[in-house]
């Protein structure tokens, strides 16, 4: 099999681990390829020139060759400065970061969602993260073909007021709430059309719209926690 050469692509570094004595195993995101395992032989080493460079929340300018699963790293700049994040902030990243890793196969390239994530890790750095997390999620269930229902309501499909209250059913959508109570996933009107508008300026808005979203990721993720999600929730507690 030719090798595929990929000359300084946009990408970010998502996770890694050792390889062998003095490489590492790369898992990146790039714009044009998706998502993909890289070998960067030497970089353990103190004098790798990419010692330093490969860290994640970067942006980088990546090059590789590629003929199996795990292509090889032959080159690698820096595309601008990286998000300074810390606290909260810092693990919402990674909650990002191991969404991708989850959720998302290899060489399966969204180049809208590449711009969303470096438009969320600008936005983490500012003051409302909660909001800009809120429409990554969002984003990142459209690209992976379950997009949520925000505009029409079951049986009849016709439009979502503000003013309703729905059950959501996550395969189909809204259902309106006509005088009974529901043990399921209540909603009103208004939070499922600022989603949709991704106009979450309400705090009790923000904190529905989390609920709905990540009960949607919950189901493709097969019953596997998230590390970093658990961390989140232990900060939360902890405040």
């Amino acid at each position: 099999m030719k090798a595929e050469r990929v000359s300084l692509t946009p990408a970010y570094l998502v996770h890694q681990y050792a390889w062998r004595e003095t490489s590492r195993v790369l898992e990146i995101w790039s714009r044009e390829h998706g998502r993909l395992g890289l070998v960067a032989r030497g970089v353990r080493r103190p004098r790798s020139p990419y010692r330093s460079l490969l860290q994640p929340f970067a942006p980088l300018l990546l090059s590789w060759t590629q003929r199996s699963e795990l292509g090889s790293l032959t080159g690698a700049e820096a595309a601008g400065l990286p998000a300074r994040l810390k606290g909260r902030p810092l693990m919402a990243a990674f909650y990002m970061n191991e969404l991708l890793l989850r959720l998302l196969p290899r060489q399966d390239a969204h180049a809208a969602l590449y711009d969303r994530y470096t438009a969320t890790l600008a936005a983490l750095t500012e003051s409302r993260p909660a909001a800009a997390l809120r429409l990554f999620e969002k984003h990142l269930l459209d690209a992976m073909g379950y997009g949520l229902n925000l505009t029409r309501a079951l049986p009849g499909d016709g439009p979502v007021e503000a003013d309703a209250q729905y059950l959501y059913e996550l395969d189909s959508g809204p259902r309106r709430l006509i005088g009974r109570r529901s043990s399921g996933l209540v909603i009103r009107g208004r939070v499922l059309l600022a989603l949709h508008g991704e106009a979450l300026d309400d705090a009790d808005d923000l904190r529905v719209a989390k609920r709905l979203l990540r009960a949607a990721l919950e189901r493709h993720l097969d019953g596997r926690a998230l590390k970093s999600a658990a961390v989140m929730r232990a900060m939360n507690k902890g405040a």
